[in-house]
């Protein structure tokens, strides 16, 4: 081959061989931008979702919230602003039965998850009220089952005790300070959420305090 010849292949080849890094610096310049630009949209999609998902959160504790705020269907409520707090000796005259606070004697009713067989006095009970248990009632309308059930919820929950009240409208009552509801058998899911809403709850005008140590009865 001649030298032109060779000089000519030779510059063929140097032409061939820039035109592929061209080609490959190019290649590598449109992968970069496509990386970066994926990289963009997925922090831009996790950014996005991370906002609707603390959104979304927020409007459901929102709503749980409102909800826990909102009376039980058929629940009664009193002004805990009427309701006086007096350490006081003997029998209170109390208007309505059982009672949802009031003055009181200086005893509360150990309410530690207390199941009596017997009526409690109202007096003491009461008391209890004031320390956030919630008293749960029955009348001779309820079933064995029903004051079974009942008895085995209180027994697993401290700041309750459970007594029964022959005199009371209501199958079954529950009652915390100023709340009281009414049902008529144990499965009613109102049970649940007035025990999770009430015991230890936001109405307790002595919060924290003692629910042992009280008088107790069988």
């Amino acid at each position: 081959m001649s030298k032109t010849a060779k000089k000519a292949a030779a510059a063929d080849r140097r032409t061939r061989i820039e035109a592929m890094r061209r080609a490959e610096k190019a290649r590598e310049r449109r992968s970069r931008i496509l990386t970066v630009t994926l990289s963009t949209l997925i922090v831009a999609g996790l950014v996005g979702w991370g906002a609707y998902a603390t959104d979304n959160a927020d409007e459901k504790e929102g709503q749980q919230a409102t909800a826990a705020q909102k009376p039980l269907r058929g629940e009664k409520i009193w002004d805990a602003k009427k309701l006086t707090r007096h350490h006081v000796q003997g029998k209170v005259d109390y208007p309505v039965n059982p009672p949802v606070g009031g003055d009181h004697n200086p005893v509360w009713m150990t309410c530690n998850g207390s199941v009596y067989t017997r009526p409690t006095p109202n007096e003491n009970a009461v008391h209890s009220l004031e320390h956030g248990a919630v008293w749960v009632t029955y009348n001779t309308k309820a079933t064995d089952a029903d004051i079974k059930t009942l008895a085995d919820r209180v027994s697993k929950t401290p700041y309750t005790l459970m007594s029964p009240d022959k005199s009371q409208s209501g199958t079954v009552m529950l009652t915390a300070w100023a709340h009281q509801l009414s049902v008529d058998r144990a499965s009613d899911p109102r049970v649940e959420q007035f025990l999770t809403k009430y015991v230890q709850g936001p109405q307790t005008p002595e919060p924290g305090a003692a629910c042992t140590n009280g008088l107790s009865a069988s």
